[in-house]
């Protein structure tokens, strides 16, 4: 049902993907970013249609990711470049204004949302994404702003092809995106989790058993209750936020729980997906802080 839902999700953020092509960006030739603009500047100069360019574009990308990224999520991002490619062709160029900066700004908001949703599941719109998503393998970076940075490129070759305002809404629609990207895949945000309760074996177990990471345990003593303490400290990321609150919760409603964002994490820090024991299919595992 997991897997069920998440192909859901992702065959619906890949439809809602190409209607914003076909309604916002295109018919005011404002290109996406990466691959899927390039691919947009090939059908807008051939008659063969942008989402055959598209598939043909990111065949070599999607090779490299099979081999870096694991089989999932190249499955899932095929997947979604094909549903993406397929609505291109059956949802209708048309204008919903005649307003190229509202095109840019709304083709930008609905396209980094759909992008955002399909990354966060565990899949990509090929092209930059994946790109992006092996450079932040590697470093913990805003996957918005790196390919924001990646897909400049886009810009300046549409600036030549067609003209330099058309390039400059262009470049507000990618930014755009890249800025929602941000707010739905907030992999790259680390989060410190000091936990103090009188069930330490317990939550430790717990924690232990549904994620990949390490967890420092300190004695502790209440200042004024002189009660015997166990303080648990761990890094997790922003999607696991969710998933450990109620899993402590359940545990001890009582236990004290202080969450703060970390800068920056420095030695065996685990950034990969290929190792999950969490059932929550987004959930980036880390070793032991």
């Amino acid at each position: 049902m997991q897997k069920l839902s998440r192909l859901l999700l992702i065959f619906t953020a890949s439809i809602v993907l190409g209607f914003a092509f076909n309604v916002f960006l295109l018919p005011h030739e404002i290109l996406s970013g990466g691959v899927t603009g390039l691919a947009m500047i090939f059908g807008l100069m051939t008659p063969v249609n942008s989402g055959i360019w598209l598939i043909i574009l990111n065949i070599p990308i999607l090779i490299i990711g099979w081999m870096k990224l694991g089989k999932t999520f190249i499955g899932n991002s095929v997947f979604s470049v094909a549903v993406t490619s397929i609505s291109m062709l059956y949802i209708p160029v048309v204008k919903v204004t005649e307003d190229a900066l509202l095109s840019s700004v709304f083709g930008g908001v609905i396209v980094g949302a759909a992008v955002g949703v399909i990354i966060r599941y565990y899949g990509s719109t090929g092209g930059f994404d994946v790109i992006g998503l092996l450079l932040t393998m590697k470093k913990d970076i805003p996957l918005g702003g790196l390919v924001f940075g990646l897909n400049s490129l886009v810009v300046f070759v549409s600036g030549f092809i067609f003209s330099w305002e058309l390039a400059m809404y262009t470049m507000a629609s990618i930014y755009i995106t890249g800025l929602v990207v941000d707010r739905i895949h907030t992999r790259h945000i680390k989060l410190s989790l000091m936990v103090v309760t009188n069930q330490g074996d317990k939550v430790k177990k717990e924690l232990l058993d549904n994620l990949y990471r390490g967890v420092t345990v300190v004695d502790g003593e209440g200042a004024y209750s002189a009660a015997k303490l166990t303080v648990l400290y761990t890094v997790i990321s922003r999607y696991e936020l969710a998933f450990v609150r109620p899993l402590i919760k359940n545990i001890d409603p009582n236990a004290f729980v202080s969450i703060s964002e970390t800068m920056e994490v420095m030695g065996n820090f685990r950034k990969d997906n290929n190792y999950q024991k969490s059932p929550l299919p987004e959930i980036s595992p880390i070793s032991e802080p």
